[in-house]
């Protein structure tokens, strides 16, 4: 039995560090650091690391193509939503011009109009001009002719002069009431007129109003959108830099020498990081002393630490605090 656990350990230790590597190289991780030498193993357990390493590889590409068909998928979005945005910007502007050309319609028809109103009321001024030549003129004539019958009877001269009054009189009451008519007519049409404006002006201005309504609808669907993207987005990143922490703690256990004292004891170590994965200070924050120096001690050996190629990511965990706890 002792034999036994003797050799299955070291095989089961060789395994896990066989995967790890992998992992990192998948990855894309390089540490500067060269690794310690490696125990001798037995050719079974060597067949069965070069199995996990090809799932491991496997699945590491799988992640890689979902993420950038997510990216094309993202791209392909943004595209439709600017595309939309600049049919709904082109209709406004048709819109707009629309509004333009009916007021330019409007204020010429207004100028038609009251060309029309001049010229009728000339037409009218010069019409009772001639009447009232017309009518001069025939009482010129019929005093010339009462002069010359100034001996005619004067029963005769009454019932003539009756007869002119009458006729003035019909002819003042023909022209009130053709007055009246023309100042009815022009009323109606300036009503008419005006009543056709608004509606025009009524119609124009719903249409204005739905169309603005529309944008702040599509304005506010795309808001929503981007929210969610970016709610999305920060559990993603969140998902990455745990990840990338539970790296960083199983790179740092592998260089961490314990002894039975550290059972059940931990240690707080603060880490600063480059970009490249660099260690540029570690402190400890409380803890067991005992953990902390070889916490720090293992972080110093490791010399680079497990980061995300992704600049957000890198950004979230370039300062990360992580509890040492030693395993047995």
């Amino acid at each position: 039995m002792a034999d036994k656990s003797d050799v299955t350990l070291p095989l089961s230790i060789s395994a896990g560090i066989h995967i790890g590597v992998i992992i990192i190289l998948a990855l894309g991780i390089d540490f500067s650091h060269k690794p310690e030498p490696m125990q001798q193993v037995s050719a079974p357990a060597v067949k069965a690391v070069m199995v996990d390493q090809q799932k491991v590889a496997n699945q590491v590409e799988k992640l890689k193509q979902e993420k950038r068909d997510a990216e094309r998928r993202e791209q392909e979005r943004q595209a439709e939503l600017e595309r939309k945005a600049q049919e709904a910007k082109q209709a406004r502007e048709r819109e707009q011009a629309q509004i333009k050309q009916l007021e330019q319609e409007r204020k010429q028809q207004e100028i038609e109009t009251q060309k029309a109103n001049e010229a009728t009321k000339l037409a009218q001024v010069k019409q009772q001009q001639e009447k009232e030549k017309a009518v001069k003129a025939e009482a010129d004539r019929k005093l010339k002719e009462q002069e010359r019958k100034v001996a005619e009877d004067a029963a005769q001269k009454a019932a003539e002069k009756r007869k002119v009054e009458e006729a003035a009189a019909a002819k003042a009451e023909s022209d009130r009431k053709l007055k009246e008519a023309e100042a009815k007519a022009k009323a109606e049409k300036a009503k008419a007129d005006a009543d056709a404006k608004a509606e025009a002006k009524a119609k124009a201005d719903a249409e204005a109003k739905a169309r603005a309504q529309q944008e702040q609808e599509m304005a506010d669907a795309l808001a929503a959108e981007q929210a969610a993207l970016s709610q999305t987005m920060n559990k993603q990143m969140q998902s990455e830099v745990g990840k990338y922490q539970a790296m960083i703690k199983s790179t740092i256990q592998r260089n961490l020498v314990v002894d039975e004292s550290m059972r059940g004891k931990t240690c707080t170590v603060s880490v600063r990081l480059a970009n490249d994965g660099f260690v540029i200070s570690s402190q400890t924050k409380g803890g067991d002393p005992n953990v902390c120096r070889a916490a720090k001690a293992a972080i110093l050996k490791a010399g680079k630490l497990p980061v995300s190629p992704d600049p957000a990511v890198y950004n979230l965990m370039k300062e990360i605090n992580l509890i040492v706890e030693p395993t047995f």
